[in-house]
């Protein structure tokens, strides 16, 4: 699954925008590669534990959901939306996460920070990345 996103429109001093964006479901890595030059590996399973959905996210900081067992997680879908995001379906028939550009940027630039504070999230539940 591969897909190159539309040109950025937004003038200078535009956030980074999307160049390519490609999936291998073998190692089950969505690749996504700015305009400034950055590229960035994300596991599904850190996509799915940081979707976007109010299902995960909440309606606030506070209500921010502990998504656990994900660690096989694929990606069966994407679909762009509009041209700003795109929705990802997950084999775990997730789908409800609309990805914007700037939020797989994020997710990119954050992922040392915001994966280790899974990790220790984790552990301090008593929970795992392996499904029950």
């Amino acid at each position: 699954m591969s897909a190159t996103a539309g040109p950025n429109t937004h003038g200078a001093g535009a956030e980074p925008w999307p160049t390519e964006i490609s999936y291998d479901p073998a190692q089950k890595i969505l690749r996504i590669a700015f305009d400034n030059a950055r590229q960035f590996d994300l596991p599904a399973e850190y996509l799915r534990i940081e979707s976007p959905s109010a299902e995960v996210q909440g309606h606030n900081p506070d209500e921010k959901v502990l998504v656990a067992g994900r660690r096989h997680v694929g990606i069966l879908d994407m679909e762009e939306v509009v041209n700003y995001a795109v929705r990802i379906v997950f084999d775990d028939l997730h789908d409800t996460g609309i990805y914007s550009w700037r939020y797989l940027y994020e997710l990119g630039r954050d992922y040392a920070e915001r994966w280790q504070g899974y990790l220790s999230a984790l552990a301090d539940a008593g929970k795992s990345r392996d499904p029950v």
